[in-house]
């Protein structure tokens, strides 16, 4: 695997927290020049801004929350700035949430959902986009996919890969990150899978046939608790064959890359840039 070190910024790890605590004060008001239109009852959703065109692709956003959360405004900000960035219309998935609808009902939602979307775009013109818990959702539904279903790749954020919780950097990073730690992952772990094992496939995607995956991005924080769940995949995922590039940005918690809502924002800057030039050489 290709890991590429991002040295933070000055400031850069402080603006990372200020973004994390501060967000129920964040303005999330979308551009002028941004649109959403519902397409699926369940809450998905299209978020087209700027010069975005269906005829350069689509990408897929999954989004994080722990398996049991989502912020939509928060979703469609994210979308707003991938499709401006990309010039792709984007795709925001609302899968099920638990504990009310534990696994596999959100796993099977983003397979649905993106099947729904193969009738209409071949597979070949979609990136995901994943976060967190929907990082795990995302290479989860990746496995054991049908050729012509394989994207073209999947660009995945502080991913959980594996919920036995066996990462080193669990309790190595715990002091580290931004209160992500092995007690909370326990528990959101433990909703989602309501005693489904573990230790095993699709659940825990670093546990499955990985040699059918699509190229990844993988990109992590270098302080946080779910390092090694990136890094330990992306091993894997080489040892398979799968081309793999992992971008470790030094210093930076769980969630950092919300530093790219600021226009302004080295850290983020760097982060806009590298995912759309590697989105564009796919």
């Amino acid at each position: 695997m290709d890991i590429t070190r991002i040295p933070a910024a000055s400031d850069d790890r402080a603006a990372a927290f200020a973004v994390l605590t501060g967000l129920g004060s964040l303005d999330l008001t979308l551009p002028a020049d941004a649109s959403t239109v519902p397409v699926l009852p369940a809450g998905e959703h299209w978020v087209t801004s700027g010069d975005a065109d269906v005829a350069n692709g689509v990408v897929v956003y999954v989004h994080g929350g722990g398996f049991s959360h989502r912020n939509p405004p928060l979703m469609n900000l994210i979308a707003d700035r991938l499709s401006r960035d990309t010039r792709r219309p984007v795709l925001v998935v609302h899968y099920p949430l638990a504990p009310a609808e534990p696994f596999p009902a959100p796993l099977d939602a983003v397979l649905a959902t993106y099947r729904e979307l193969l009738v209409h775009i071949a597979a070949d013109r979609v990136v995901f986009y994943c976060e967190s818990s929907g990082g795990a959702l995302t290479l989860s539904a990746m496995l054991g996919l049908a050729s012509a279903e394989v994207p073209a790749g999947v660009v995945s954020v502080s991913a959980v890969t594996d919920l036995s919780l066996a990462s080193p950097s669990i309790d190595g990073n715990a002091p580290t990150d931004a209160g992500v730690n092995r007690e909370t992952l326990a528990f959101l772990v433990g909703q989602y899978l309501a005693g489904a094992p573990a230790d095993r496939a699709p659940q825990s995607p670093i546990l499955g046939d990985l040699s059918t995956l699509p190229p990844l991005l993988m990109i992590a924080g270098g302080a946080e608790a779910l390092l090694d769940d990136t890094l330990r995949f992306a091993e894997a995922a080489t040892a398979a064959g799968v081309k793999t590039q992992v971008d470790v940005y030094d210093e930076m918690p769980h969630a950092f890359t919300l530093v790219a809502l600021d226009d302004d924002n080295p850290t983020g800057r760097i982060l806009r840039d590298r995912l759309t030039r590697w989105i564009d050489a796919g």
